[in-house]
């Protein structure tokens, strides 16, 4: 289904930024549909904090068009930034005074009345869960609270759409999923989210559609399951119990029309020392039938049967290849002056 323009949050055609003769991004487009989320992927260096910076007006790109919220980033930023609200991989919060002034803080920055602003700040402080804290210095705060109430300050202007570049960096597991679940509530409510991280995972469990940058070009775009099925590497594994029946089925595998199982060798003999057999499969249940009814048909009986299919880290490696070079990653953030 092709998306109109008016559905379209984020539009971008022809991107391009370069530092001296060092091609940061090189002609990418993206479209992000309003009320969705929009996950960058790519090895450090690739581009990705230049993209953000591009599309939230903090840098100019040599070429190109972007149009955020129906604006057009160059002729009408105003407008553009009064649509968005910005994360990025450093905190904004201010350690020297607290949750509470930080936020009247952005809230006086956004003009709001005195009354306006302790509303909004009371009410996005309940929110994320930090109100109890709202008194203290936030440089008491953790990691996780000062992410919270790093997103909290930018809710601030009620934005539209939102730019987290890679926002639960450092975190640990608890304070992760916290984050995804408020990125997951915003977007239930209406926000449009752009995410860049280097977390496959979280692309995995809250994109609706990724893109991966690489070397300043989108090598991939699709679902996460789109994009899994680009990779090869899909299979059943069989595992048996008895090395006597491990060897029956290696036997009956190599008879079989079915895909050949990827089998160790040793001393001229198939082994493998968990005595499990995988057959190439993409999971399908037609491919998983033929493979039961194989097993039934050969007098087969594994004791555990698993579908193992590629996941995001397949697809990240198979695209990206090596991780960037140090040079390129030198050259690509030590130009960003804006982060």
């Amino acid at each position: 289904m092709t998306t109109t323009d008016s559905e379209l949050a984020i539009e971008a055609t022809g991107l391009h930024k370069a530092y001296g003769d060092k091609t940061v991004l090189d002609g990418i487009d993206i479209q992000v549909p309003a009320g969705t989320i929009f996950s960058l992927l790519g090895p450090n260096g690739a581009g990705k904090t230049t993209a953000v910076n591009i599309l939230s007006t903090l840098i100019s790109a040599d070429a190109g068009q972007t149009r955020i919220a129906g604006h057009d980033v160059t002729a009408e930023a105003q407008s553009v930034r009064a649509a968005i609200g910005v994360t990025g991989q450093f905190s904004a919060v201010d350690g020297l005074i607290t949750g509470e002034e930080n936020m009247l803080l952005m809230a006086d920055l956004h003009h709001l009345s005195k009354s306006e602003g302790r509303r909004v700040t009371a009410e996005l402080l309940e929110r994320f869960d930090l109100t109890e804290a709202a008194k203290k210095a936030a440089s008491t705060y953790s990691g996780g609270m000062k992410r919270r109430l790093d997103i909290a300050m930018t809710l601030v202007g009620s934005p539209r759409i939102i730019f987290l570049d890679e926002p639960t960096t450092g975190l640990d597991p608890r304070s992760r999923h916290t984050m995804w679940q408020i990125i997951r509530e915003l977007v239930s409510g209406g926000t449009t989210v752009f995410l860049t991280t280097q977390y496959l995972d979280e692309a995995d469990q809250l994109a609706d559609r990724i893109a991966v940058l690489n070397g300043g070009r989108l090598v991939a775009e699709g679902t996460a399951e789109e994009l899994k099925r680009l990779v090869p590497g899909g299979h059943v594994r069989l595992r048996f119990s008895a090395p006597v029946a491990y060897e029956q089925a290696a036997t009956a595998l190599r008879e079989t029309t079915l895909p050949h199982a990827r089998l160790r060798s040793r001393g001229g003999t198939p082994i493998d020392e968990a005595l499990a057999l995988q057959i190439p499969s993409g999971g399908t249940q037609r491919e998983l039938r033929a493979i039961l009814d194989w097993l039934d048909a050969a007098g087969i009986e594994a004791d555990e049967l698993s579908v193992h299919t590629p996941d995001l880290d397949d697809v990240f490696f198979a695209l990206t290849g090596n991780p960037a070079t140090a040079d390129a990653a030198t050259a690509d953030t030590a130009k960003e002056t804006v982060r």
